[in-house]
């Protein structure tokens, strides 16, 4: 009896193990995806601010389903207007909308997100919310000027939002001067390291990115 119950046990930990397994598989995957629709956004913009020739300097963290998390969405209504400083020195209009409540590495965190106060009546950009953030990673293996992520509204399922670090990208200021690139707030500043999404720009350290042609 014992060596049936055994025997059990052991079959549902390897189907638990598979079934991990083909998650990550997926996902990895589905980030791969992402990251080429990154670059072919590059490639679409008439004056790009990373050429395809220069793909090749820009490199990635491999994709960790640890830092897709969940995170509970406080509203936070009746916030006025605030200015968050640029890398030129000038300021852009944005209004605290919420907070995002999570866990990494078994801390809780807290970001901010922000909708940006010329976007709210743009039938494109009205629904958009603006996620930048600064980690431990800042300056040293990412870009000092912090990193972005794109939600929507519509995101807010529940109370919850789904932050996918793997997908955070850079700011134009990251590739070259000239650009106007908000500054991440103190309060969106994490305590922890999120090796997750992209890594800084080094042009004297390329790699393969054969996948992405």
């Amino acid at each position: 009896m014992k060596r049936n119950i055994f025997i059990l046990f052991f079959m549902i930990f390897v189907l638990q193990l598979r079934a991990q397994d083909s998650l990550g598989i997926h996902y990895k995957a589905s980030i791969e995806k992402h990251r080429r629709e990154y670059f072919a956004e590059f490639l679409a913009e008439e004056k790009p601010a990373l050429k395809k020739e220069n793909f090749e300097y820009l490199s990635f963290f491999e994709p960790n389903i640890v830092y897709l998390v969940t995170a509970q969405f406080k509203k936070t209504p009746n916030e006025k207007p605030f200015n968050i400083t640029t890398t030129t020195g000038k300021l852009q209009p944005y209004r605290k909308y919420g907070e995002l409540h999570f866990e990494l590495e078994n801390k809780k965190l807290v970001l901010c997100v922000y909708q940006n106060m010329k976007f709210l009546n743009h039938p494109l950009y009205k629904d958009y919310l603006f996620l930048p953030f600064k980690d431990l990673t800042s300056g040293e293996t990412t870009y000092g000027g912090g990193r972005f992520i794109d939600l929507k509204l519509s995101d807010i399922i529940d109370n919850q939002v789904v932050i996918d670090f793997n997908k955070c990208y850079l700011p134009y200021c990251a590739f070259a001067i000239g650009y106007n690139c908000p500054i991440p707030p103190s309060e969106n500043f994490i305590e922890v390291e999120v090796p997750a999404g992209v890594k800084m720009y080094n042009k004297t350290k390329p790699i393969n990115v054969k996948e992405f042609d």
